[in-house]
């Protein structure tokens, strides 16, 4: 039966966050090294990206490349900033085709200047498709974006630009870097581990986290819709009551 079938198109969430881990894991199991894990995991991104659109789900942002991963050997973080480049080029005509409009987070501006060209150059390119919005999160630290926010909302209160009374969550919101996407609904993470990473943290605040043993190389479409299934058969109650909630 056709998983999608099951699906309530009504009820999907809005944005879909993942952590997608496993790719060292699922290399070493076949002999390989961690760069051809990294390699084969595209078709993981394309059918959850197409999956995520079919189901009308506005948003998906994937953990790509986070703070700490800088610290990984530099062969590994070479080979996929060169993975990065090459993979936009490939996936560039599909964005169009598929109406993705493509997004990045983190601190851009510590990849590799070829990186921040393509990136830019694809951002620059998908910036009228309205299906689905997909963001990159890369050279990203949840903690480190909050900082950061601190920082800019402080500067404005200096400047009297901003009244300390006047701060809330919207003001916290719209100074995030990810100031035009909605709050997380459901997060996924593979392969088995049960963290945040850093990820997100603010924008998960009331998200359903959900978490499989499945190594991300070896994730497809059906296996995306098992977690919408999941995150549908949830009672998201937002601090209520059943009761309230079915009042």
């Amino acid at each position: 039966m056709d998983k999608k079938l099951l699906i309530d198109l009504q009820r999907t969430p809005k944005h879909v966050a993942i952590i997608m881990d496993g790719n060292g894991r699922w290399a070493k199991g076949k002999g390989m090294n961690r760069i051809f894990g990294h390699r084969s995991a595209l078709t993981a991104v394309r059918e959850s990206v197409s999956a995520a659109s079919q189901i009308n789900v506005d948003a998906i942002t994937l953990y790509a490349f986070s703070t700490e991963n800088w610290n990984r050997p530099k062969l590994e973080v070479d080979a996929l900033m060169s993975l990065l480049i090459n993979s936009l080029k490939k996936e560039l005509p599909g964005f169009m085709k598929n109406g993705v409009k493509v997004n990045a987070i983190g601190a851009i501006e510590s990849l590799p200047k070829k990186a921040q060209k393509v990136l830019g150059d694809v951002i620059s390119q998908t910036k009228d498709n309205t299906d689905i919005v997909l963001t990159f999160a890369l050279s990203y630290g949840s903690r480190e974006e909050i900082v950061n926010t601190i920082k800019n909302i402080s500067k404005k209160v200096v400047n009297k630009e901003l009244n300390i009374e006047e701060i809330d969550e919207n003001t916290i919101n719209n100074h995030l870097y990810t100031f035009n996407l909605p709050d997380v609904d459901l997060m996924i993470r593979t392969s088995g581990e049960q963290r945040i990473s850093n990820f997100l943290l603010w924008q998960m605040a009331y998200a359903e986290l959900y978490f499989t043993d499945i190594l991300w190389p070896d994730f497809r479409e059906e296996h995306f819709y098992d977690a919408i299934i999941d995150y549908q058969n949830r009672e998201r109650r937002f601090g209520k009551t059943s009761e309230q909630i079915t009042e």
